[in-house]
């Protein structure tokens, strides 16, 4: 008996791994140029692949329990290409695989060929889309953000963003505490912590952040999505340093990639809100349907463009941006990431919203059929 006896007819990862399969297909001559041809062999890059697809679909906390639930699970071994007693792999073969994978961008390989499937191509708008970001919480203690070794030499690049300061802390353990140990007691306040004069020692492209007045500071990395607006599917990701003006930065960097040949829409919160950030959408043949901000200003957006239809439109459908977002760090896992540095981070972060794409695909496909 095999695996693929045992997993039923119907079941969902069926009509995704068919999806999977044929973009993994179309990248076989990517991997051919990681993967050297002398030596022993490796572990196949579409396995490992098919693996971290796997640990998103069903919100596995660890590749080591990945390994674990793969030792038993015949389903998960028919996903992943294995047969039924073949051996598993050591948690370790990721580490230098991811490295190899992340050198070559294979992530965001992956989610341009899923896109570029033609039953996928289908579904998708070329005149309309949406862009958000969000905060990722980095794998680092706030305990780690210590002043920097060379302060005047060395300020962080960008502002604080929203806000990269902390209330003050001697630095010292509070009066009969011991000093000193692994994870010793401190006192923050008083101490006055900032991007500029402070960073991680576990993770140095983490910031400190907070959504508004009021909300706690966190060490976090910024994630950003470019939504399509017909059926609401991911088409570019990009992740940056968490600062106040990230969001508008990597907004324009993925719609310059789009690289469209006509006039297209792109809806946005409040935040984008920004009269430079509105010229340069229109320098590059966007229309901003941004949400007006009247908080005490002018806003950039006036008549020309909310008397339209399309502009509501826009308004509505740009919040469902917020699903994929919800996806990605309830059942994706990461509302806290398991890596460190902006390029780890980012490369898992585009991987987990190819597989939000992939959970929705194959009922789309259905109804489009």
């Amino acid at each position: 008996m095999s695996c693929e006896a045992r997993v039923p007819a119907d079941h969902p990862l069926r009509a995704i791994r068919a999806i999977v399969d044929e973009a993994l297909e179309a990248l076989s001559p990517e991997f051919d140029k990681l993967y050297s041809r002398h030596g022993r062999p490796s572990i196949p890059p579409e396995k490992l692949l098919r693996a971290l697809l796997l640990q998103a679909f069903f919100t596995i906390r660890s590749e080591r329990q990945l390994m674990e639930q793969m030792d038993y699970n015949l389903m998960f071994r028919w996903f992943a290409g294995l047969s039924m007693d073949a051996p598993i792999w050591d948690v370790t073969v990721f580490t230098k695989n991811r490295e190899r994978l992340q050198e070559g961008d294979i992530a965001a390989k992956f989610l341009a060929a899923l896109l570029s499937q033609p039953r996928v191509t289908a579904l998708l708008s070329e005149d309309h889309f949406s862009v958000d970001g969000t905060l990722i919480e980095a794998w680092a203690s706030i305990k780690g953000f210590k002043p920097k070794a060379d302060r005047a030499d060395s300020p962080d690049k960008g502002d604080d963003g929203g806000s990269g300061s902390v209330p003050p802390a001697s630095g010292a353990a509070p009066e009969g505490k011991p000093a000193g140990g692994r994870n010793a007691e401190r006192d923050f306040h008083g101490e006055k912590r900032s991007n500029r004069t402070h960073a991680s020692t576990s993770d140095p492209d983490a910031r400190l952040y907070k959504k508004g007045r009021g909300a706690a500071a966190r060490l976090c990395h910024m994630g950003h999505f470019l939504m399509e607006n017909r059926h609401g599917l991911i088409v570019d990701t990009e992740l940056t340093l968490a600062t106040g003006t990230a969001e508008r930065e990597a907004a324009l960097s993925m719609l310059r990639r789009r690289n469209a040949r006509h006039r297209i829409t792109v809806a946005a919160d409040k935040a984008y809100d920004v009269a430079g950030f509105v010229a340069d959408l229109r320098s590059i043949k966007v229309t901003p349907h941004v949400a007006q901000n009247t908080t005490n200003r002018r806003s950039a957006i006036d008549g020309r463009t909310t008397r339209h239809a399309g502009y509501a439109l826009s308004q509505r459908i740009r919040k469902r941006i917020e699903e994929g977002f919800g996806w990605i760090k309830t059942c994706g896992g990461l509302s806290k990431t398991r890596h460190r540095g902006t390029e780890r981070v980012g490369w898992s972060f585009t991987l987990t919203a190819a597989a939000c794409n992939l959970i929705r695909l194959p009922k789309l496909i259905e109804i489009k059929g």
